[in-house]
């Protein structure tokens, strides 16, 4: 399937409040790139989504501008800005067949119905729904509507799709599976994508990168490599997987994954704590340990057959490389 262009994104100074009082996106910009697979990541309620809806043109702007390209959309309303979306309910048309909701977007836009039927019959065959056209919502599995959602929103053939937690009513297996579709399915298109969702794994594995928010602010915006590896504040270090915070002397704080920590034997020129509890997690086993001077430190091993694993009790030294210990701002 032919898709328009991919088309840039760009938020400057954008501000939305609710009630006069409560600022659900406080100042954000930020200018996703033509073809990137983009996430909005954060916790409930930090502005994500209502992000997401005042680039579809569902939630107004109080303050600020939304760009698609070089067009300013701040006032367009939702039909005219040509993007597709995918909720999180997939908010499909349960007396409608499967083709029937594919065609609807197409159907508004004045298509003719041979072409209709033909960008249809692609879209399904895109998604691994050829031979669906005449069931309904009601017959079809999860994954298959969140199929049928996507073959909607990529029929139209827009510059930038709109992914609100789209996999989140999917069991673990079949959204890790979907999550690779989704992204092949990006790459293959070329569109421009803006994935919100609330799982540090999910946009760690999708994205090309990765805005994290917190109460309706961005506080670091980078690859997953950089949000997970570098990240610049406590909120993202917390939030993204688990982290050792370590305070230093000089008041300084140091942000260490437990995977970064390697176990040795007790030996007074480094920390000695002691194995409090241990999560068998297949390959790999994390350790809970308390520091002789009253830390909490967690620290991963990688399990090899030729090494015993540790157990509760242990007394053991911990270090860690300089370079893998990132400095935090407030």
């Amino acid at each position: 399937m032919r898709m328009s262009s991919p088309a840039s994104i760009s938020l400057e100074g954008i501000v939305k409040s609710y009630d006069g009082r409560v600022r659900a996106v406080d100042d954000i910009s930020l200018k996703v790139v033509p073809g990137e697979f983009f996430s909005l990541l954060g916790p409930s309620g930090c502005g994500k989504t209502t992000t997401l809806r005042m680039i579809a043109g569902f939630e107004t702007v109080d303050r600020g501008r939304i760009l698609v390209g070089d067009q300013d959309v701040t006032d367009v309303p939702v039909h005219r800005r040509n993007m597709g979306m995918v909720f999180q309910s997939y908010a499909l048309f349960p007396h409608r067949t499967v083709a029937e909701n594919v065609a609807f977007g197409l159907r508004m836009r004045g298509v003719s119905k041979d072409e209709i039927n033909e960008r249809v019959k692609t879209a399904l065959s895109l998604v691994a729904l050829e031979g669906y056209e005449d069931r309904r919502p009601g017959q079809l599995s999860g994954g298959q509507q969140q199929r049928v959602a996507l073959a909607r929103a990529i029929v139209i053939r827009p510059p930038v799709l709109l992914c609100d937690e789209p996999l989140g009513a999917l069991d673990r297996k079949l959204r890790q599976q979907m999550q690779f579709e989704l992204k092949q399915l990006q790459k293959e298109l070329g569109v421009t994508l803006i994935f919100v969702t609330h799982d540090q794994e999910e946009a760690l594995a999708m994205s090309d990168r990765i805005a994290v928010m917190n109460a309706g602010r961005i506080e670091q915006v980078g690859t997953p490599e950089e949000i997970y590896g570098r990240p610049r504040t406590r909120f993202v270090a917390d939030f993204i997987g688990e982290i050792n915070l370590v305070e230093q002397s000089d008041g300084r704080t140091l942000a260490v994954r437990p995977e970064k920590v390697m176990l040795t034997a007790p030996t007074p020129d480094r920390p000695i704590g002691r194995i409090e509890s241990t999560s068998y997690l297949g390959g790999q086993t994390l350790y809970r340990i308390l520091t002789d001077d009253g830390r909490q430190i967690l620290a991963k091993e990688t399990n090899l057959g030729d090494r015993p694993l540790r157990g509760v009790g242990d007394h053991v030294g911990m270090t860690w490389s300089t370079t893998d210990a990132v400095e935090m701002e407030a």
